[in-house]
């Protein structure tokens, strides 16, 4: 978590906005020594943000029974 005083949160706010909104991680603001937090509201989570990438090669439903011995990277990957 980043630590900005109110003046440096004033110079460069729209920046930092913008980032804690892209990234999620909240921002501790200190002001007469006590601390607020720039945070976003809990609507989406990081994890939304990843792309979708095709990984498995074949049927995903052909893994389910699989047994971890069985696994061999080169025949299930792509």
């Amino acid at each position: 978590m980043q630590k900005l005083s109110l003046t440096a949160l004033r110079q460069k706010l729209f920046k930092v906005a913008d980032r804690v909104l892209h990234t999620g991680v909240p921002v501790a603001i200190n002001r007469r020594g006590r601390r607020l937090l720039l945070a976003p509201d809990g609507g989406t989570s990081r994890l939304a943000h990843l792309r979708r990438r095709k990984l498995i090669k074949g049927d995903p439903e052909s893994l389910v029974g699989l047994k971890v011995s069985e696994w061999r990277e080169p025949r299930n990957l792509g």
